[in-house]
Formats: C-alpha cells, sequence, structure tokens
C-alpha cells in the first residue's frame, strides 16, 4: 500500500493534466492549498476513487464546499469517506493532512460516540443541527474540551438515493470559555458582594427598583423581601428623611453624592419602633452603553458604633473644657482674698485686729485651696484603682455626727433648717471612718450650697437588719436637678449650668468621687428630683454588720494644743517663700529654727547645729531629698535625728520610697499645723527618753 507522500504526488500525473484541461477535474479548480492537495493526492487507495470517476452530485457539492470560506466537511458512501475544505483544517489540527479522503469513523474515532446519532439521522434524510455541542477531542496529541456548532445535511446522488452527508459548522470553544469566564467572574464578584462587609445593592430606573442587595444591607433595613420592589415601596418608613430625594437627584443629574454620618430612622423588625442608625454611604449612578443613566449603586457602611463614639469624645472634650474653666474659677475665688490679704499685710500700717482678721482669711482661703487640691488628688487615686481603704468596724451614726458637725458653719451661716432623723439604733458597717465622713459630708456640703438661704434639709438614717444593709438619705428643698442631667450626676466633670445666686460652683467632681468610695465599701449611691426647682435626695446604702462596733479612736486635737516643747528643727526647701514662712510658724511656738535652701547647705549646718528635727523637702536643686536623708543618716551626729519629708507627692509609693530612704514621718504639703505638732511632739517625747 502507498505511503501518504506516494498517495499526494502520484508517479505520474500527465492524464490529470489532461482531465483539467478537458474539463473532467474543472470543480476541484481553486480551494487553495487543500483544492491542490485534492488534485495531486493518490486516489487509488481511498473508498472513493479518482475524482474524475465522482459521481456529479459529490463534484458538485466538493466544489460548493471548496469554495466556501466556512470550515465544512462531506462525508461520502458507505464508509463516509472524508473530504473537507482550507476553513476546516484548523478544527482538524495535527489530523490535517493524512485526514483526507480516510474513514470519518477513523478520523474523528473518540467523539464518536457523541456525533454518530446526528449521522444516523442525516443519512436517513433528516437534516440537524447542534449548537454548542461539547466534544473532547485529541486533535493536537492530547484531549482537550472544544464547542461546535453545526448542522449535518443529507446529501443525495443522481437517482435521489443519499449517498453522504455534507456538514458547515464553525468552532465557539473561544467564546463559550470566555462566557463561563464571564461567569465564574460573575459568581465570584456576587459572592463578594454578598459578603462584603459594607451595604451594597444595585437600584434600576426612575422608580429605584432593587435589583441586587447583599445581607448587610439587609441587616441595615432588617430582613424584609424587597428585590424586585421600587425603594419607596420597600422602605415606606424612610420617606421625609431625604433619601429619596437624593436617589432621585443622583438619577436625573448623573452626579454621585457621598454623605456621612447621616441618621437613618429605620423600622429593622415588623411592628418594632423606628431605630436611629448613622451611615457613611456613596450613591453611583450606573450608566448603559449609550451614557444614560439607567440606576444607582449603593456602597457604605453602618458607622453608628463610631458615630456613637465621637459623640461620646466630644461630650467628654466638651466636660475637660467645662472642667478646666470651673478649676480656674475655683482656684481664683480664694486667691483673690489671699493675694489682697498678703498686699495688706505687706503695707506694715495695720493694728493687731487688721493683722489677725487678713491671717484668718489667707488661713482659711488656702485651707480652701487645700480641699480643692485634695478632691482632686482623690479622684485622681480612685480612679487609677491606688485608694486602699483603713477599714473598721463603726457605727454610722457616729459618722454621720461627725460629717453634721463639719458642714454645721455652712448650714447655719445660710440659715437652713436641718432634721436628723436617726435609726434609734446601731448601725454598724465596716469601713474607713475618714472615708464615710468625707462622703457624707460631700452630700450634705452639697444640700446646703445648693439650697436658698432658708431652705430645708433632712438627714435620715434607715437600718434594714432583714436584709443587712443601712441607708443614709439626704433631701433638700433646693433647686433640684433637671432631668437631662440628673442620669450623668455622677459622672466624673458633671455639673449643672451656674447660675448667678449658684455662685458657690465646684469642680464637678465631688459626687463622682462620692460614688468611688462608696463602691470601694460595697454600697451603692442613687440620686432623685423632681426636676429644677422641686429639690434632690441622695441615698447612700452600704452593708450592715451584725457585731457592735469597735471602741472608736479619740479625735485628734486642735492645731495647737499639743505641746512640742522647745526643740532645734531646720527647715530645708529651695521655695524661699514656704520655708520661711514655716520657720516663722514654728518660732512663734518657741522651737530654734533654722533654714536651708539646698541640701549641700543643709548637710554641713545639720553636722554643725546637730537640729533635733528636719523637714526636708524632696524636690531640691541639688540632690533629692531621698538622697539627702540617706547622707544625714550616715553623720553621726545626726543619725537619731527625727527627719520628716514635707512634699507633694502622696501616694503609698512615696510613702514607702520615703521610709526606705529613713524618713521618720512623711506629710504632704502644705502640711497642716496640728500635724506637724503632733510629730514635734513625738520628736521632744523621743530627745526626752533618750536624755534619760
Amino acid at each position: 500500500m502507498p505511503d501518504d507522500d506516494q498517495r499526494t504526488r502520484p508517479p505520474d500525473d500527465s492524464q490529470d493534466k489532461i482531465d483539467c484541461v478537458s474539463g473532467a477535474l474543472m470543480f476541484l479548480s481553486g480551494g487553495g492549498e487543500v483544492g491542490a492537495m485534492m488534485r495531486a493526492h493518490d486516489w487509488s487507495a481511498s473508498p472513493l476513487g479518482h475524482p474524475r470517476d465522482w459521481p456529479q452530485a459529490l463534484r458538485t457539492v466538493v466544489g460548493l464546499m471548496l469554495n466556501s470560506k466556512f470550515p465544512m466537511f462531506v462525508a461520502w458512501g458507505p464508509e463516509l469517506a472524508f473530504l473537507y475544505n482550507d476553513s476546516y483544517r484548523d478544527v482538524l489540527g495535527e489530523k490535517h493532512p493524512h485526514a483526507l479522503g480516510r474513514r470519518f469513523h477513523d478520523i474523528w474515532s473518540e467523539i464518536w460516540d457523541d456525533i454518530h446519532p446526528l449521522i444516523e439521522r442525516a443519512l436517513a434524510g433528516e437534516a440537524t443541527y447542534a449548537d454548542r455541542l461539547y466534544l473532547e477531542m485529541n486533535r493536537h496529541g492530547y484531549d482537550e474540551p472544544t464547542w461546535f456548532t453545526f448542522s449535518y445535511s443529507p446529501v443525495r446522488d443522481e437517482s435521489g438515493r443519499i449517498a453522504g452527508m455534507y456538514c458547515a459548522c464553525v468552532e465557539v470553544t473561544e467564546q463559550v470559555l470566555a462566557e463561563k469566564y464571564r461567569e465564574e467572574e460573575n459568581e465570584r464578584f456576587r459572592a463578594l458582594f454578598e459578603q462584603a462587609p459594607g451595604i451594597m445593592a444595585v437600584l434600576r430606573g426612575p422608580e429605584h427598583v432593587f435589583e441586587l442587595t447583599n445581607q448587610s444591607y439587609l441587616q441595615l433595613v432588617g430582613h424584609r423581601h424587597i428585590i424586585g420592589k421600587s425603594a419607596r415601596e420597600a422602605l415606606p418608613e424612610v420617606a421625609g428623611q431625604g433619601f429619596f430625594e437624593l436617589l432621585d437627584r443622583v438619577y436625573t443629574s448623573g452626579e454621585p453624592f457621598v454623605g456621612h454620618a447621616m441618621p437613618l430612622r429605620v423600622q429593622r423588625e415588623p411592628g418594632s419602633p423606628l431605630e436611629e442608625r448613622y451611615l457613611d454611604f456613596v450613591y453611583q449612578p450606573i450608566r448603559d452603553a449609550n451614557g444614560e443613566v439607567s440606576g444607582i449603586f449603593v456602597e457604605g457602611s453602618d458607622v453608628t458604633a463610631r458615630k456613637l463614639i465621637e459623640d461620646e469624645l466630644r461630650a467628654a472634650n466638651r466636660q475637660k473644657d467645662q472642667f478646666l474653666a470651673m478649676l480656674a474659677h475655683e482656684l481664683r475665688n480664694p486667691l483673690a482674698p489671699i493675694m489682697t490679704a498678703a498686699q495688706l499685710l505687706k503695707l506694715g500700717r495695720h493694728d493687731p485686729k487688721s493683722v489677725s482678721n487678713a491671717s484668718e482669711i489667707i488661713a482659711r482661703q488656702a485651707a480652701h485651696m487645700t480641699d480643692l487640691v485634695n478632691d482632686l488628688l482623690d479622684v485622681s487615686r480612685v480612679t487609677r484603682g491606688l485608694v486602699t481603704l483603713e477599714k473598721d468596724e463603726l457605727d454610722l451614726n457616729v459618722i454621720v455626727a461627725a460629717a453634721v458637725e463639719q458642714v454645721r458653719p455652712l448650714i447655719d451661716a445660710r440659715r437652713h433648717a436641718l432634721t436628723l432623723q436617726m435609726s434609734g439604733q446601731p448601725a454598724h458597717v465596716l469601713g474607713d471612718r475618714t472615708r464615710l465622713v468625707q462622703v457624707i459630708s460631700n452630700i450634705l456640703n452639697n444640700a446646703a450650697k445648693y439650697t436658698a438661704p432658708g431652705g430645708r434639709i433632712v438627714l435620715d438614717v434607715a437600718v434594714d437588719a432583714d436584709h443587712g444593709r443601712v441607708t443614709v438619705t439626704v433631701s433638700d428643698s433646693g433647686v433640684g436637678i433637671a432631668s437631662e442631667v440628673l442620669p450623668y450626676i455622677f459622672d466624673l466633670f458633671t455639673q449643672a449650668e451656674r447660675t448667678p445666686d449658684r455662685s458657690q460652683g465646684g469642680l464637678g467632681i465631688g459626687l463622682a468621687l462620692v460614688k468611688s468610695l462608696i463602691a470601694l465599701h460595697g454600697g451603692t449611691v442613687h440620686a432623685h428630683s423632681a426636676g429644677l426647682g422641686q429639690g434632690s435626695q441622695f441615698s447612700l446604702c452600704l452593708p450592715c454588720l451584725a457585731a457592735p462596733p469597735a471602741r472608736q479612736p479619740a479625735a485628734a486635737g486642735a492645731a495647737g494644743q499639743v505641746d512640742a516643747g522647745h526643740l532645734r528643727v531646720m527647715v530645708v526647701d529651695d521655695n524661699t517663700d514656704a520655708a520661711q514662712m514655716l520657720a516663722a510658724l514654728l518660732e512663734v511656738q518657741g522651737h530654734a529654727v533654722s533654714v536651708e535652701y539646698d541640701a549641700g547647705g543643709a548637710l554641713a549646718r545639720a553636722r554643725a547645729e546637730r537640729p533635733d528635727v528636719l523637714l526636708l523637702d524632696i524636690g531640691l536643686p541639688d540632690m533629692d531629698g531621698y538622697e539627702l536623708a540617706r547622707r544625714l543618716r550616715s553623720q553621726p551626729e545626726n543619725a537619731g535625728a527625727t527627719l520628716v519629708a514635707l512634699t507633694g507627692y502622696g501616694q503609698h509609693q512615696d510613702r514607702e520610697q520615703a521610709g526606705q530612704a529613713g524618713f521618720d514621718h512623711h506629710l504632704v504639703k502644705p502640711a497642716d499645723l496640728n500635724q506637724v505638732n503632733e510629730v514635734l511632739a513625738q520628736a521632744e517625747a523621743r530627745r526626752h527618753v533618750i536624755s534619760r
């Protein structure tokens, strides 16, 4: 059997030339490369035989096929010998040119099971059509997925008998794969769209009909059916809030709209009240192929949580600004009489009564400033969890009496009628005496300040043994508390608006301190008021003990009543005014006082004078007070002296550091004279013991 080269290149083509000239093979003229192959092909081994012997019907269809630019093939005869044109070569791939004249089955054996039923129908006289038929072909040495759109048509010979079939086809593999890719991309887009954390929706047409939404959008508006509905129909409760009008404007103008933290009131559950949310969003117009707006893409975020935090921060900043303004006001109030009194004393031309009066003013206003600073330090320590309570078993009746005693001067000065309704039975609690007195006196002080002169104040103590609690209630006939302020009355730096008749003011930290200190005692505090002008009521509730209280320690003596004897005292402070004033006060009490303003001078003078007591500032210019104390202790002359740290630092770690440095006592500036005298009295007693 001749090989392919011999079939396509016969040894003697003189007869073919004669046939072409005579017109016997004119139907094979043209046809490009495949036409030339047919003319040169050795047909001796083909089931079709030589083209000069082909029936007219085959000649006709082959002539039409060769001169068509559409991919075509003809399968003819009982063995369906295969003929094709130039455009069909790409379909064959590497099967070309060996496929020419061979059996249809042998060429496409790998897809025969898929196409054979269609071939049978065509050979039975029925034209068939297949659109995008999937075929797994092997035309490049490997199996590959392909898709074809084609038709099989029967071809009859001169006698009318079906002798073969004819196919016109087009490969649509690239289009199908491109569409599949687009579908996959669209599916990925839909998945991303659906899973996006931000709200997304696509609205179509001038009525803004919902075409697509994601879960975040449905979560925002409540899981309701909105696809296919217009915005006004789907979200009727949004009418009047401006959103529908914005959609209309964007659709008409084609200009996008960007909204920031815009409020939206929406009914998220059927029958529920409207819920306010805040949105950042964009309305982006969607344009069709002609550039006309056909819809709107909605994208945004629910920023309600962020908006609430920002509002809280703004409110906190306002409270801070108000607090700083109040602090400046409260500090200027006592400073004014202090400066006036000091200037009066500086003139040096007054009688003893004027001097005494000016001194009392300075002392009183300085004490007021000290209270302000102590409140600030207290609230700082409480909010940072640095307060340690020294708890004892106490009778709250005694605590209340001490608090009333503290506030009595203000109550009397404003001519208030104070009514005490005591329980008539012990009210035992476990607490810090100083802090509880501070809390109750703070509440009483507020009642006195915010009640017009001649008002009424009632203090009630009630013991509920069954529930194990004791309640202290302070009621007044004062200005009351506005309903909008009442929920925040115990917040730090919160204070109702000042009016000229309420000039006492305050820093807005007292009630916050009350709440924190009562909480540290395991109790609660509540405020009630019917409104402005209706008075106020504050209730403190503490756990009650069944055991009787321990005997209360005796109260400290009044300032100046402790006899400290006569001591050699050295004051060391780089604040010249503070050092000289303290020295003058101690000298008036009969002590021999020397003053130094730095650590170096103090060390030299202490070795020479051997003072009994040294009052040392911590923040000195050449070395700190802790190092100075250690060096004094290392001097044999001063090893037994009483060292007192006098500093503005009063936290627990400051006291510990002072003890480690060798200090015997730690006093916080400005030190109470009674505390100073008590320290000096202890130093005097110690000196007598040593002298024996």
